[in-house]
């Protein structure tokens, strides 16, 4: 097993294209339409109190896992499904991607509140907050599993690939016997860094106020929320206290042990010598009754539901589609394409009220927005790349620092950001070193997780040979460690970009003890345009935000990530 590196032709990096643009045009005619519903809402809408009482918190907290676990596996089948179909067919892929940049850029804090206020239009109040926290949890998690899964499976190695087609696999049993185990170790390790992204999110999930309608949810996220403004450090202490038990108890119960289950899916040709290790792990896999339900009930279902899908597969060859499909598909585009006409029209006129002035700041609070999001991603790599190969090389020490790093990208910045502020207001520039560490604090997990899951899947047998070559420590990490972790490092470094600007909207402008306290940023103008009510202006920027970031990873990370799955792959 080699690394094996390799230059591609120029025209296979992606590009703008008429697809893009439709793609683009549609997300933001669908916020706008509900943008649009959302003008139907009541008038005023007043959430439960919270009791502030720790006898609270196990029932709270309780709640605040639930709506977790409902969204991560929301989450998850969708990442699987949707990175499966854009590695695995090329023309999904030239769909599929650009609309997750898209999706990526969509502002989580932008656009909760039209979510909030469209969904309380058409159902029951208690339903439909419900229902906008899991969406907003699930869109914290599920763009960092999808860019994992797609990166997965689009570097699945060739020797691999080419030996389930000798062996003729059906695109189900190659799923499961090839490209989920390879994927297996990358996503269990996404999945607590967008466990980590939920909980990041999860006081803003559970409480958001819209001019005079103020949403709210029992659970540990709101009652952090309202102990922070209540300014009860007592409350706060013991809220921390019950979210750090729920993480620890979370990593010893499901993550550990996961990843001890993961270990099985390593490509290498030598055992490595430590290996992560659960207590739990070892206790339940060695328990009779798994080893029945294996052997009698889970395996003999596996293999009837493999068989009854192989039954299923679609003959070969080319097949065309009838006269009346054909008329049926132009009906339905021509359809798609009256309506996002429409909704254009209806968008560019509802954007026509913003003032000419007001477009100005807009840009230049998403320029000012850029610099911190690009220093707050410079700061993230230069400490996360060495630590991330340290733990991800060492189980020793990824047995101490995961556990420590996962609680610490657990707990909430959001709770402890006014302090921040108040800490930081005589120092000259202090806002804007407050909101630049509120971004380092939401984001650097995604690079630290991604680069510690491909440090961890670099096989054992090619440190050995570069130890026999008696390679230098630069001659290693050049010839070995970068190339290895380039396609990780690139997926963490997309998801740090699109959760640094997600994050100014909370960073940009912080309400303390009553005080209003902002910078010039894109987010600062979300926030201030959703605390007062203005759409037109929260649509606006909202629009400019989502241009700028799709740009980006147009014109930056999507080149970088064709050329991971292009150069750097093991084959």
């Amino acid at each position: 097993m080699t690394l094996k590196g390799y230059v591609g032709s120029p025209d296979q990096h992606p590009g703008w294209g008429l697809g893009d643009l439709i793609i683009l045009v549609g997300v933001l005619v669908l916020i706008f339409g509900a943008l649009r519903l959302a003008f139907g809402a009541p008038a005023a809408i007043r959430g439960p109190a919270i009791d502030l009482a720790p006898q609270a918190l196990p029932y709270y907290t309780a709640l605040s896992v639930g709506r977790m676990f409902a969204a991560y596996l929301l989450s998850l089948f969708f990442a699987l499904a949707y990175g499966y179909a854009a590695a695995r067919y090329r023309m999904a892929e030239r769909g599929l991607i650009p609309l997750l940049d898209v999706l990526q850029s969509v502002p989580i804090l932008s656009f909760l509140p039209v979510a909030l206020l469209s969904l309380s239009a058409i159902l029951p109040e208690s339903v439909a907050v419900e229902l906008a926290s899991i969406f907003l949890i699930f869109t914290s998690m599920a763009w960092n599993l999808a860019f994992s899964a797609y990166q997965s499976f689009s570097t699945v190695p060739k020797d691999l690939t080419e030996a389930s087609a000798i062996f003729q696999l059906h695109p189900w049993l190659r799923f499961r016997l090839v490209d989920l185990p390879f994927a297996m170790r990358s996503l269990v390790w996404n999945s607590m860094l967008s466990w980590a992204g939920g909980w990041f999110f999860l006081m803003a999930a559970e409480t958001f106020s819209v001019a005079q309608r103020d949403f709210r949810l029992p659970g540990l996220g709101s009652y952090l929320q309202a102990a922070a403004h209540a300014g009860d450090s007592s409350a706060v202490a013991w809220g921390l206290a019950a979210l750090v038990v729920t993480v620890v108890g979370l990593d010893q119960l499901l993550w550990r042990p996961a990843l001890a289950w993961a270990e099985r899916f390593r490509i290498e040709l030598v055992e490595a010598e430590d290996v992560t290790r659960s207590w739990l792990y070892d206790v339940v896999s060695r328990a009779w009754v798994v080893e029945w339900a294996l052997t009698r009930f889970w395996g003999p279902l596996g293999d009837a539901f493999d068989a009854a899908l192989a039954r299923l597969q679609p003959e070969r060859g080319p097949q065309r589609a009838s006269p009346a499909r054909r008329r049926f598909g132009w009906a339905v585009a021509g359809l798609v394409i009256a309506g996002l006409g429409y909704g254009t029209i209806q968008a560019v006129g509802f954007l026509a009220q913003v003032p000419l002035a007001e477009w100005g700041t807009i840009g230049l609070a998403a320029a000012a927005t850029a610099a911190r999001v690009t220093i707050a991603i410079v700061v993230a790599g230069l400490w996360t790349v060495p630590a991330g190969v340290a733990m991800g090389t060492n189980p020793r020490i990824s047995r101490i620092a995961q556990p420590a790093a996962q609680v610490v990208a657990s707990i909430p910045a959001t709770a402890l950001f006014p302090v921040f502020v108040v800490g930081l207001l005589s120092v000259a520039g202090g806002l804007n070193i407050a909101a630049v560490l509120l971004m380092l604090l939401g984001t650097q997990w995604y690079v630290l997780f991604n680069v510690l899951a491909g440090a961890s899947s670099i096989p054992r047998d090619l440190y050995d040979t570069s130890e026999m070559l008696g390679l230098d420590t630069r001659l290693r990490w050049t010839t070995l460690i970068l190339p290895a972790l380039y396609p990780y490092l690139v997926t963490g470094l997309i998801t740090a970009s699109g959760g640094a600007w997600n994050a100014s909207i909370v960073a940009e402008y912080v309400v303390v003890g009553g005080q209003t306290y902002q910078v010039l940023g894109i987010g600062a103008v979300i926030a201030s345009a959703t605390e007062r009510g203005d759409y037109a202006v929260l649509f606006a920027a909202t629009v400019v935000l989502i241009v700028v970031v799709v740009a980006i990873n147009r014109l930056l990370w999507r080149r970088l990530y064709a050329r991971a799955s292009e150069r750097f792959r093991f084959d």
